[in-house]
């Protein structure tokens, strides 16, 4: 029997205004859902402009609690079930004076917080600074039982690293969403990077027999620092390249979204396919060798 649910992808620019971005994100939640989307993710760090290019204090100012009392949470929350719909969001969050975490949330249907996910890879490249910002999650990989779906949540870096993906499906995940914010920092953009970085989720999908959807900020974000624009049209920042997408579980790419538009991406699922998948072939579960696994706990085998 089909279990077919609609996964809606939130892929869009963000301008200096935070509330504007908010708004923004609720009004294209609000039309994926005329759309049919029963779950809805957004970029990462929706909010704001992807400040991490540069290394700057001030930019913890950007950060919020996240709890009961949160005015975001709560917005996103009442959001959810005036919608009917499960909601991942993804933001930046403050844990205490000096602690901060790039945290995603996921909200049930019915309006109701059903927890968190914290970064667990953390970066720290050029105009990728997020090692300043945030301290890696320490909440673990799991799996959240939603109306609609089991699902699963990473955050872009995490996107790299195959255990990542592993650990959660093996928590039970039947999707995994990826809130991202992925480009080319001018002014030398590398389009194998892109392909790497398909190819790669496409593959975590395959191993661990589930739909993936990798959902990407667009448009060009300029420095905030004037000393790092040193492009030939004397900007330096990060293009985004969008390219939003949903794979199956035999890595085959779905939907995916365009490289430079803001675009509202709605993609049925059939769940059952997970299980059907999952009975065809043994390796996602029942072959894995643990007890030969041992050195993946080290940093490298010398």
């Amino acid at each position: 029997m089909r279990r077919i649910v609609n996964v809606g992808l939130i892929q869009m620019s963000c301008g200096e205004g935070i509330n504007q971005n908010l708004e923004k994100t609720i009004e294209y939640t609000k039309q994926a859902t005329s759309q049919g989307a029963n779950i809805v993710c957004t970029q990462e760090l929706f909010k704001s402009r992807y400040f991490p290019q540069v290394v700057d204090s001030e930019m913890f100012g950007l950060a919020e609690r996240i709890d009961e009392d949160s005015p975001t949470l709560r917005q996103l929350c009442q959001l959810a079930a005036e919608l009917d719909i499960v909601l991942i969001a993804s933001l930046f969050e403050k844990r205490t004076l000096g602690l901060y975490h790039n945290t995603a949330v996921v909200i049930d249907a019915d309006g109701r917080f059903l927890g968190k996910y914290r970064k667990m890879h953390i970066p720290d490249d050029p105009h990728y600074y997020e090692k300043h910002y945030f301290a890696p999650g320490d909440l673990g990989y799991r799996a959240f039982r939603t109306r609609y779906a089991n699902i699963g949540v990473l955050i872009c870096w995490d996107q790299w690293f195959p255990e990542a993906a592993r650990l959660t499906a093996m928590s039970g995940a039947e999707i995994i969403l990826i809130p991202t914010a992925i480009g080319y920092s001018r002014p030398e953009p590398d389009p194998s990077y892109q392909e790497s970085w398909q190819v790669v989720q496409r593959g975590h999908a395959v191993a661990n027999a589930c739909y993936l959807a990798a959902v990407n900020r667009v448009g060009f974000e300029e420095s905030p620092s004037t000393s790092l624009r040193t492009g030939p049209d004397g900007q330096g920042g990060i293009d985004f390249w969008g390219r939003s997408f949903v794979a199956d579980p035999d890595g085959k790419v779905l939907k995916e979204a365009s490289e430079n538009e803001d675009e509202i991406l709605v993609c049925p699922v059939d769940l059952a396919f997970v299980e059907e998948v999952r009975a065809a072939w043994s390796f996602p579960f029942r072959d894995r060798r643990v007890d030969s696994y041992g050195g993946l706990i080290k940093l490298y085998l010398d």
